[in-house]
């Protein structure tokens, strides 16, 4: 440390540790301490959707939860696929794939699909498949959101393949809009948990994006 007359110190820390429970300490931890959670964490909810490709000239679904968009302008979607799965092979051959959106009754169908390998079994039998403008992007029926995606970039990382498509046509019923667009209540999707897992549904309404924050005073820099 240095003092107004231009003089420098050295400041010494001593730590002492002190047993939970010592006379005049407290034993619980600070609610605002951190403590490490290791690197290999999921800390949020992602969405459940079926990826969908043609593998041979037949539909295929798989069941995935590393989907984000990722460009506004043209619309553009991302998702992370583990390059041993059949999917891939399609994704690759026809350049085209599809995101499909289920709600909770289709939950056991989703399940399943991200269980069964489509070198084993006829998934898309469990579900009425369509297709748009790309001819080769299989969809369903029953999902409330369909995406129609034409690939634009595949990205090489050690376990899996990340794949960009260009969004060239979405689909849905007019059930599941309000005032025209998607309401995420009536679409009713299930979110994903990992490492415990487990599926759930959406939650109750918080506040609205880029509004809710006006609230709070602007603060100079």
């Amino acid at each position: 440390m240095e003092d107004h007359d231009g003089n420098c110190y050295v400041l010494l820390l001593r730590y002492t540790s002190i047993p939970p429970g010592s006379a005049g300490q407290r034993s619980e931890m600070n609610p605002m301490e951190k403590i490490s959670a290791g690197k290999n964490i999921f800390p949020f909810p992602m969405p459940v959707t079926l990826l969908g490709a043609n593998v041979h000239g037949k539909a295929n679904f798989m069941a995935l939860g590393w989907v984000s968009r990722v460009n506004a302008n043209p619309p553009m979607i991302g998702c992370g696929v583990g390059r041993h799965h059949f999917t891939v092979g399609g994704i690759k051959e026809n350049k085209t794939f599809s995101i499909n959106v289920p709600d909770r009754s289709l939950l056991e169908k989703v399940d399943y699909c991200g269980i069964v390998s489509g070198e084993n079994a006829d998934k898309a039998g469990l579900f009425s498949v369509f297709y748009g403008d790309l001819k080769t992007a299989p969809m369903i029926r029953e999902c409330p959101v369909c995406l129609e995606c034409r690939l634009v970039q595949a990205v090489n990382y050690p376990t899996n393949e990340f794949f960009i498509g260009e969004i060239v046509g979405s689909y849905t019923d007019e059930r599941y809009l309000t005032e025209g667009k998607p309401d995420m209540k009536k679409i009713d999707p299930i979110l994903l948990t990992m490492p415990d897992n487990r599926y759930w549904t959406l939650g109750e309404y918080a506040g609205d994006a880029w509004s809710i924050g006006k609230k709070l005073p602007r603060t100079g820099v």
